[in-house]
């Protein structure tokens, strides 16, 4: 999914994103931005919401055919529409580097707790 049109896009984003607003900061814009896409009366990104609002995001050179596998690849639920936290996950998904830190990040914590001493 990298690969699709602009995803490389979010590759370079994201990461100078975390590191420039933080953690929280970088979850207050991807909602923001799922704000933007979402069809407001359903709550959710569906393909007609996407296709009307991606160029508010700068995405209006996306071909239907990415439209349509941008929401495959992020409807874990089967219901043909992204939520909230779907969109979140594909964003990070399509950032390979950032998926890599937070693994780092999730190794260092474990290796952190099973080494803290038990009272």
């Amino acid at each position: 999914m990298a690969g699709i049109g602009k995803g490389a896009v979010f590759e370079d984003m994201l990461p100078m994103m975390a590191d420039k607003l933080g953690g929280d900061g970088l979850i207050r814009e991807l909602c923001n931005g799922f704000q933007l896409l979402m069809d407001k009366d359903k709550g959710v990104i569906t393909l007609e919401s996407l296709r009307r609002n991606s160029a508010l995001l700068g995405l209006q050179d996306l071909k239907e055919e990415e439209l349509v596998s941008m929401v495959k690849e992020g409807d874990s639920d089967g219901d043909g529409a992204l939520n909230q936290m779907e969109f979140c996950v594909l964003m990070f998904r399509l950032s390979p580097e950032l998926m890599e830190e937070s693994q780092f990040w999730l190794e260092e914590a474990m290796e952190e707790e099973l080494n803290y001493p038990m009272c």
